[in-house]
């Protein structure tokens, strides 16, 4: 029975996972190499929380209570007890290999691994584990607390029994839930990096403004933001380097980046986050 949940990494990804597990009454150690990254991540959750309370999304005394169930720390050792672990660290092979590594040897042996990744291979993450039928693919959509659905990847050594305590766990969450099997991209990324790429390309091109874009898929589409609004929402880095996942992946032109959108990461315009992209914020 999964009671204490580790989450690693403190960014945007990873409070809204910590405050997903610690509303649904979780005890959640949240782990970070930065001090300032995992006290950001407390008051976001708080705020949230406030959010949410303040619309009748849930009670008043759940927000102090879900927030005293978040444990922050710099040191990985003390997710040493949970009995579930989630990755949500940047999108970088090496970095969350290593991790898996680290995480391999302080969790206890019966312990379920998984990662948020949006592209990267489940499989070649759960190999440098020793427990690769105990590791799954498990990605939430942003903003985590809002959005319904949890895309699962089974590895290939991921066990029946792994994916099904995941279920049993999306569930808990009150959440959807979408089974892909471990190929570049998984469902939501295969089919939406693409559409936000032809539409650099479309920009790039010179075939219309970046509003009217986003205009015409919005209201011609009936999709709730653009998708070059939705590239800066996500961080050009981010929507390059899983376009750059699909392209190694497959080996398939079609998923070539836009060399605009290679320019605008080189140039350090990667949306919101930065204050610009398509658009200035």
């Amino acid at each position: 029975m999964i009671k204490n949940i580790g989450v690693l990494g403190a960014g945007q990804m990873g409070n809204g996972i910590a405050h997903v597990f610690a509303q649904f009454g979780y005890q959640v150690v949240l782990y970070d190499i930065s001090e300032v990254q995992l006290e950001k991540a407390v008051t976001t959750i708080r705020q949230n929380l406030e959010r949410q309370a303040k619309k009748g999304v849930i009670p008043e005394s759940l927000v102090g209570e879900t927030v005293g169930r978040i444990m922050t720390t710099k040191n990985m050792t003390d997710l040493g007890n949970v009995e579930f672990a989630v990755e949500a660290v940047t999108e970088h092979e090496p970095l969350k290999l290593d991790i898996f590594r680290k995480l391999d040897d302080i969790v206890q042996p019966s312990a379920v691994l998984a990662s948020n990744t949006s592209s990267i291979p489940i499989t070649k993450i759960a190999s440098v584990t020793k427990r690769p039928d105990k590791v799954i693919g498990m990605h939430f959509m942003n903003p985590v607390p809002v959005m319904k659905l949890v895309e699962i990847i089974r590895g290939h050594a991921t066990s029946d029994a792994t994916f099904r305590l995941i279920s049993e766990l999306v569930g808990k969450l009150e959440k959807e839930m979408a089974v892909s099997q471990d190929y570049p991209g998984f469902i939501v990324n295969r089919v939406l990096i693409p559409m936000i790429n032809e539409a650099i390309f479309a920009l790039y091109e010179g075939v219309a403004s970046a509003e009217d874009i986003d205009k015409g898929m919005k209201l011609g589409t009936n999709q709730p933001m653009g998708p070059l609004t939705l590239a800066d929402f996500i961080g050009l880095d981010t929507v390059l380097a899983i376009a750059n996942v699909l392209y190694d992946g497959f080996k398939d032109p079609k998923y070539r980046p836009c060399p605009l959108l290679v320019k605008m990461v080189n140039a350090g315009y990667m949306g919101r986050k930065s204050g610009r992209g398509f658009y200035t914020y």
